[in-house]
């Protein structure tokens, strides 16, 4: 009893493999544009949103620090002291922003993760059918 695929001739397995291998490069080159393409709408949508915040959170910020500075001098204090404290603590939480904001901006935020994974598991597929190709060969 012969099982169909053994009876096919090792140029059409190959002209198969080939054809096979064709189409998946093909498509998960398809899906890594796509993929990217996705992160990057992302990305920019998202950076939009900071640029319209940061325009509106501005000028509200420099009010509100101006009023603490105000209610900092009703207590006592002279402007040049409530207003060098009030500038030195916004600047401090501002520096610790930058910091954090620029180390979560990273390269590696807009790799396709999807297409690496199932490129590696079509890795893993083509090395397994390859193993069991050849046991196949070895024992006919």
């Amino acid at each position: 009893m012969n099982a169909p695929h053994l009876t096919r001739s090792i140029p059409e397995v190959f002209s198969d493999l080939i054809a096979q291998l064709t189409a998946l490069l093909r498509k998960e080159g398809e899906l890594a544009r796509t993929e990217v393409s996705e992160k990057i709408a992302h990305v920019a949508s998202g950076l939009g949103l900071a640029m319209v915040g940061a325009v509106l959170a501005v000028p509200a910020l420099v009010i509100l620090l101006e009023a603490i500075v105000a209610a900092l001098m009703r207590t006592g204090m002279s402007m040049f002291v409530a207003a060098l404290i009030v500038g030195g603590v916004a600047l401090a939480i501002g520096v610790i922003l930058l910091v954090i904001g620029f180390g979560r901006l990273k390269t590696t935020n807009l790799i396709p993760e999807k297409t690496l994974h199932q490129l590696q598991r079509d890795a893993q597929v083509v090395t397994q059918e390859a193993s069991d190709d050849n046991g196949l060969n070895r024992a006919a």
